[in-house]
C-alpha cells in the first residue's frame, strides 16, 4: 500500500515558507525607523496608532508591476520589482496629500524561491524606508499547478492617512492655473506590452544596456511632495502619470469645461527614442509617461517654488477652458 501524502508532496513546503519569513525579517525592520506598528507579536493582522491626527482620513492603494515584470525577470531586475510595486501604490497615495504608513504584499509562485523573494522584499525596503512606510505583512503563496513554474504574481497594497483639512481637493482648479511637471526615469512599469511587442519584433535594434535603461524602476516622488510642503505651496491636484498617459490621467482631476493645452520636454534618452521609433505617434502619448511621471497643479504665484521642488520640474502649460488635455512636444 502507497504511503500517505504530505503537503510537501503535493508541491507545498510550510516548513521552508516559515523560515523564509525569518529570513526576510531584516528588510522589514529597516522599514520601522521612522514609524512603528502598534503591538505587532502574536496579532494576525497589522495596527498602527493613528496618533498626531486630528481628523484622519484613511486613503489607500492596490497596484502591480504589470507586463514589465516579465522583462525584469528575464534580466534579473529583481530588486527593481520591489521597487516598481510600492512606487506604484505610495506615489497614488500622496497624490492625496497623505502619509504613507503600511504596506502589503502579495507574492504568487508554483515553487517558493527564497533568494527571488528576498531580493524582492529587499527591493519593496529600499523605497518603503526611503518614504518612511511600514512593510506591515503580506502573503507568499506556494500555488504549483496554478502558476506556471518561472512566473511571479506580484501586488501591492498602500495603506496611508491624511488630516481631513489638509486633503489635496481637485475642486479648486480653476482657469489660469499652472501644470507643473517632474521628470520620469523611463517608462516606469505602464506600456510594458506595448515596449514588450517592439522588443519582440526589433529586438537587434536595442543592446542589452538599452534595455536595462528602460526597465529603470518607477520614481518615488515624495521628495516632490515633501519639497512643495516646506515650499508653503498648496497643491490644487497631484497626478502620478502612469497607464493612459498625460491625457487620461490629468483629465480625471479636471470638472466642467476645464482641460488645458501642454508643451512637454523632448523625452530623453536613447533607449527610449528608439522605442518611441516603433510607435504610433498619436498612441505613444497615451501609452507612455513621455518623460513626465508627476504633475502638480497650483496656483500662478506657486509655480517657480513648484519648479523647483523637484529633478526636471518644469511648465507645462495652465487650465483653460477648452474641455481635454492635448499634449504636444516642444520644437
Amino acid at each position: 500500500m502507497a504511503g500517505k501524502l504530505t503537503y510537501k508532496d503535493a508541491g507545498v513546503d510550510t516548513v521552508k515558507a516559515a523560515a523564509l519569513v525569518g529570513e526576510i525579517k531584516t528588510h522589514v525592520n529597516r522599514t520601522q525607523k521612522q514609524r512603528q506598528l502598534m503591538g505587532a507579536f502574536g496579532l494576525f493582522a497589522a495596527a498602527y496608532e493613528l496618533k498626531g491626527y486630528r481628523e484622519p482620513v484613511i486613503v489607500t492603494g492596490c497596484d502591480g508591476v504589470g507586463t514589465k515584470l516579465e522583462v525584469q525577470l528575464e534580466h534579473d531586475r529583481l530588486e527593481d520589482a520591489g521597487k516598481d510595486l510600492v512606487a506604484m501604490s505610495v506615489n497614488d497615495i500622496l497624490t492625496t496629500g497623505g502619509d504613507p504608513l503600511m504596506f502589503l504584499d502579495y507574492i504568487g509562485m508554483a515553487k517558493l524561491d527564497d533568494p527571488l523573494i528576498t531580493r524582492l522584499v529587499g527591493g519593496m525596503a529600499d523605497y518603503l524606508e526611503e518614504c518612511g512606510c511600514i512593510l506591515a505583512g503580506g502573503e507568499t503563496a506556494e500555488m504549483p499547478g496554478i502558476v506556471p513554474p518561472g512566473v511571479v504574481e506580484l501586488s501591492g497594497f498602500a495603506i496611508g492617512c491624511v488630516e481631513k483639512s489638509e486633503m489635496v481637493d481637485p475642486s479648486t482648479i480653476a482657469e489660469g492655473d499652472v501644470l507643473v511637471g517632474y521628470a520620469s526615469d523611463g517608462p516606469h512599469a505602464n506600456g510594458w506590452s506595448l515596449v514588450r511587442r517592439v522588443l519582440a519584433e526589433h529586438g537587434d535594434d536595442f543592446s542589452e544596456e538599452d534595455i536595462v535603461s528602460l526597465l529603470a524602476p518607477t520614481r518615488l516622488y515624495h521628495d516632490v511632495v515633501q519639497a512643495v510642503r516646506e515650499a508653503k505651496v498648496t497643491p490644487k491636484a497631484w497626478a502620478h502619470i502612469t497607464g493612459g498617459g498625460l491625457p487620461e490621467n490629468l483629465e480625471r482631476l479636471f470638472q466642467g469645461a476645464l482641460g488645458a493645452d501642454l508643451e512637454i520636454p523632448q523625452w530623453e534618452g536613447e533607449a527610449v527614442q528608439k522605442l518611441l521609433s516603433h510607435v504610433d505617434e498619436e498612441s505613444r502619448f497615451h501609452t507612455f509617461n513621455m518623460g513626465i511621471g508627476w504633475v502638480v497643479v497650483v496656483d500662478p504665484s506657486d509655480a517657480d517654488a513648484a519648479c523647483a521642488a523637484g529633478p526636471g520640474g518644469t511648465v507645462l502649460g495652465s487650465v483653460g477652458t477648452t474641455e481635454g488635455v492635448r499634449v504636444k512636444v516642444k520644437a
